[in-house]
């Protein structure tokens, strides 16, 4: 939401009347907006917008499928109640020790920002192309989030899931999953009023990072960051628990805040130019 919060700040002005108008195809667009004053509906629209894709994986009328159905890559709107799991990422392979490594699974976060984008661009349905949104506010985040663009293989662990496979204990509070941990570096669970009050804190990213709209090259950003920065000496091989330090966690925090803005910015730039 906080990434989400950055982007909408940053639409153009008729882009947004365009985004504003499309969020309100939105199945769950009217529960969003209940009690709110209409000043503040389209932008908490728009935030809670974001973390829907996340949100239909404990929604029983949505069904977990697999990346090697013919419906992974379909993009038909809102009747579509397949949760997509592998949308949300791309694992891109490294081994440290010289473990065989697997491509990644086709589609992913990268060919779905991608397809979703030319279709938002397209002179397909409102309806289409409101989902397209809603995903592609998603989607964008997750890119920018390290461990959505990589998995780790070694001897010890084959096949980490991002860092869903081992676990780290921060200096405070409960262990987690390292893909956890940096999940949640921004905060957890905040409500949308506070989500925009911590984004409006956030860095003021390079503009020269910012006009890269290339997602590729999003991609090997977050490829290279997590090889050297989330998959430090700390965490081993095997599946831990291991144990983080204050460096460590002051620095992820840094990364977390400068991708989380750099992320708006794009987003801002990705929908601008494709309902301009």
């Amino acid at each position: 939401m906080e990434i989400a919060a950055q982007a909408y700040g940053q639409l153009d002005p008729e882009v947004r009347e365009t985004v504003d108008r499309l969020i309100k195809f939105h199945p769950e667009y009217a529960k969003w907006t209940a009690n709110l004053p209409d000043e503040n509906k389209a932008q908490i629209a728009f935030m809670r917008a974001s973390t829907w894709a996340d949100d239909i994986k404990n929604d029983p009328e949505y069904t977990r499928d697999n990346v090697d159905e013919p419906t992974a890559g379909r993009n038909i709107g809102y009747a579509d109640h397949l949760i997509h799991d592998y949308w949300h990422h791309i694992d891109i392979p490294f081994s440290p020790d010289g473990t065989e490594v697997t491509p990644p699974d086709v589609p992913n976060a990268l060919t779905q920002i991608e397809a979703l984008s030319t279709t938002l661009a397209s002179d397909a349905s409102d309806d289409l192309k409101s989902y397209d949104v809603v995903w592609l506010v998603h989607l964008v985040g997750d890119l920018h989030q390290p461990l959505h663009a990589t998995t780790r293989f070694t001897d010890g662990l084959d096949d980490d899931r991002g860092g869903n496979a081992e676990t780290v204990q921060p200096t405070s509070g409960p262990a987690v999953t390292l893909h956890a941990y940096w999940d949640g570096l921004l905060g957890d669970g905040l409500p949308p009023t506070q989500a925009i009050s911590v984004a409006e804190d956030l860095p003021e990213p390079d503009p020269m990072e910012v006009a890269i709209d290339d997602p590729t090259l999003w991609v090997i950003e977050s490829f290279t960051i997590a090889q050297n920065d989330a998959y430090t000496g700390l965490i081993g091989p095997g599946a831990g628990p291991f144990r983080l330090t204050r460096d460590y966690e002051a620095k992820a925090l840094m990364i977390a805040q400068g991708r989380a803005a750099l992320a708006g910015a794009r987003l801002a730039r990705l929908l601008n130019a494709s309902l301009k």
